[in-house]
């Protein structure tokens, strides 16, 4: 069967690989979508520390069921899933609290492990979310769940105005995660493409960081107050810095991003705003949940998120398109169909 695999750095083709055989537990599907991010960017240009090379990517699945176990309960084949991509040990101290997104031992597809850039793949069922949902929306399940978490860490409601540093397709998550939960949300950015798809996502406030002052906006949305939540989704010291000198007295501040440079900061703030700083990892099946019926309930714009699709045979070439030129893609699909 035909399927991506990155050989080194800035170097993919499409190879066949034989099929494996699933293993006692696991559904077998036919692959339909795989979405890129930017750990598949990270991947192709050799920046991330957890891949080795040959690397098979893909964690953004949106498949259709062939063969199911004997016996198993709500899935059949023919039915439509995406899935949840991390390994959790059983066995760490995050493991054992429930916080299986947190696992210290955690493989996530595509990363430490080979993906399902591939024709057929097969996966526990544990691992499954069904949805009648179109193909494009359930690929965009898991991206989005990533930053419901993070609306989910920061505890936001509809009483809370939420900040959100970074519209990509973490940032857009918790956008579209706050906006479901009724907040008020301040989309955050210097793309002004990427802010007119956060608007259509529920952002009622853009801010455009490079022409325009983010300290005094945000004191005139939130009356002088700061915003209740912070969510960082960038991975820069001064947005690091800036979500803790936004924020609100007794507000809360979660980081989805790495800052790739160390982070100095006045801590003081810490304790004057008696602050809740909160780090924000991977997704829990109940952001699985959250995001589907966000989807069902029409709450998301599909089309304007997704800025290119094309044939697998097509992805080398975009790969490297990508990796020459970030700003000019958003999210981008790969189809199998």
């Amino acid at each position: 069967m035909r399927a991506l695999v990155i050989d080194q750095p800035g170097e993919a083709r499409v190879v066949d690989i034989e099929p494996a055989a699933p293993n006692p537990g696991e559904a077998t599907m036919r692959i339909r979508r795989i979405g890129l991010c930017g750990t598949d960017l990270s991947t192709f240009l050799g920046k991330n520390p957890l891949v080795s090379y040959p690397r098979v990517p893909g964690h953004e699945i949106a498949a259709t069921l062939e063969e199911v176990p004997d016996n198993s309960i709500g899935f059949e084949s023919g039915m439509d899933v995406t899935m949840s991509p991390y390994t959790n040990c059983g066995k760490c101290a995050a493991c054992r609290q429930g916080r299986f997104n947190a696992c210290r031992f955690n493989q996530t597809l595509g990363v430490q492990r080979d993906g399902a850039m591939r024709e057929r793949f097969s996966m526990p069922l544990e691992k499954l979310y069904r949805a009648n949902l179109p193909i494009e929306e359930l690929c965009l399940v898991e991206p989005l769940t990533v930053g419901c978490h993070a609306v989910s860490r920061g505890q936001v409601t509809e009483r809370d105005t939420v900040a959100i540093f970074g519209c990509g397709g973490v940032g857009l998550g918790a956008v579209s995660a706050a906006a479901f939960r009724g907040a008020n949300v301040i989309a955050i950015d210097i793309d002004d493409k990427k802010l007119g798809v956060a608007r259509q996502a529920g952002a009622r406030h853009l801010i455009n960081s490079t022409r325009e002052d983010v300290h005094a906006l945000l004191q005139q949305v939130t009356e002088d107050h700061g915003p209740s939540v912070v969510i960082e989704a960038i991975g820069r010291p001064e947005t690091f810095r800036a979500a803790v000198e936004e924020v609100a007295f007794t507000g809360r501040v979660v980081y989805i991003g790495y800052a790739k440079e160390h982070v100095s900061y006045e801590t003081r703030l810490f304790v004057q705003k008696e602050l809740d700083i909160r780090g924000s990892r991977n997704a829990l099946p109940q952001d699985f949940h959250e995001v589907i019926r966000m989807f069902e309930s029409k709450r998301f714009p599909t089309s304007s998120a997704v800025s290119a699709t094309v044939p697998l045979e097509e992805a080398p070439a975009l790969l490297k398109a990508w990796s020459e030129n970030p700003a000019a893609f958003t999210k981008i699909m790969i189809s199998f169909d």
